[in-house]
């Protein structure tokens, strides 16, 4: 008797080994290159204002796509239920250094996964604007869907709640819902984040893939809506075609504030941001991309075009060389720049003078682990 309940519960010992079994992979991404620019201000007066215009070179990390590294894990839970986890971390390659907002700035997340029901996390994410990235023909490269918007298509969200389905039909939808933690719902300046929230709905097929995005940034100071690239509400159509080696995208987006004053050195209140683009793989190898993006804001704030061409060769599956030439060209009143700068005219902003272009060439290599 004793031998058979001994047997019993190496047995059930065994099972729950088997429903416990668990898997964590470390990943990552190296990226470096060469940078050319010219359009870029230089001679600042008393109050840091630009007073003419230079050239450059630099060594970069993170133009073709972010250096990061990473760490995913599951646990199977039995009945078709996981546990998950993802933790991932910029850092750049020619410093060394980590990220300025964290180890983990990316995501920190914890939660539930079902292939049935779909995944549930908590934690920090990339916002729901970076959901532009599989329409964005340049993959949000530093000069790309970023550049025109001042880097509002690619926040990052603390304190969040997001919930993805699992795709039914083709269909698929995400929601993410971040929490400000102040004692104002919406935020009111004693925490770094107002609240912040978005739904995606997607669409894929053989040949199109389309994507609907509506997400709202509250300004972490007053909870209100209140500058078109730190505050406000984008609403976002996007549209993949596939068809042979080529490979057609493009988007528009409509940037609104609720129509209180713009904070200090922002005048527009609303932005029209759309861009279009191909890809053509030349070979299994070797790709060649071109495409244009335009923003036109309103209150006299002007409006610019970037254009750029640039395209990979794969040395292996995990190793790529990279290039992109591109140019932004602003109308008498603009100055946005080819990276995604903050909004103004001092040198510190790396903006070029109102009204003027600029133009770079970017050459390097990436590795992904």
């Amino acid at each position: 008797m004793k031998k058979n309940a001994a047997l019993g519960v190496i047995a059930l010992l065994c099972a729950s080994a088997a429903h416990a079994q668990s898997s964590v992979t470390l990943y990552g991404r190296v990226d470096a290159g060469i940078e050319y620019m010219n359009g870029v201000p230089a001679g600042p007066t008393a109050n840091g204002a630009a007073t003419h215009e230079t050239s450059r070179f630099r060594a970069e990390s993170g133009d073709w796509g972010t250096s990061l590294w990473g760490l995913k894990g599951t646990e199977d839970l039995g009945g078709g239920y996981a546990a998950v986890f993802h933790l991932e971390g910029a850092f750049n390659t020619m410093t060394g250094a980590g990220s300025s907002d964290g180890l983990f700035d990316r995501y920190a997340t914890v939660g539930l996964s079902s292939q049935r029901f779909g995944t549930l996390l908590l934690g920090r994410e990339l916002f729901i604007a970076n959901g532009v990235w599989d329409f964005d023909p340049f993959g949000q490269s530093n000069w790309s869907s970023a550049s025109l918007v001042r880097g509002r298509n690619w926040l990052h969200s603390s304190n969040t709640i997001s919930y993805q389905t699992p795709n039914l039909a083709g269909f698929d939808a995400f929601g993410q819902y971040a929490l400000s933690n102040a004692t104002n719902w919406n935020g009111n300046g004693t925490t770094p984040q107002g609240r912040w929230a978005g739904l995606q709905l997607t669409y894929t097929s053989a040949h199109v893939q389309a994507r609907a995005i509506y997400d709202e940034i509250r300004d972490a100071q007053n909870g209100l809506l209140d500058d078109p690239f730190t505050a406000s509400r984008e609403y976002t159509a996007a549209v993949n075609v596939f068809f042979g080696a080529f490979k057609l995208q493009a988007a528009y987006q409509a940037i609104r504030t609720s129509g209180a004053p713009a904070t200090t050195g922002v005048s527009p209140t609303s932005l029209d941001h759309e861009w279009g683009g191909v890809t053509w793989e030349i070979t299994p190898a070797a790709a060649v991309i071109a495409a244009v993006y335009h923003v036109n804001a309103n209150k006299g704030a002007g409006n610019a075009t970037l254009y750029t061409v640039g395209g990979t060769y794969n040395l292996s599956k995990r190793t790529l060389l990279d290039f992109q030439i591109a140019t932004v060209q602003n109308s008498s009143t603009a100055n946005f720049a080819l990276n995604a700068n903050s909004a103004g005219d001092t040198v510190a902003t790396d903006n070029p003078l109102v009204g003027h272009s600029q133009s770079g060439v970017y050459a390097g290599i990436q590795h992904a682990f």
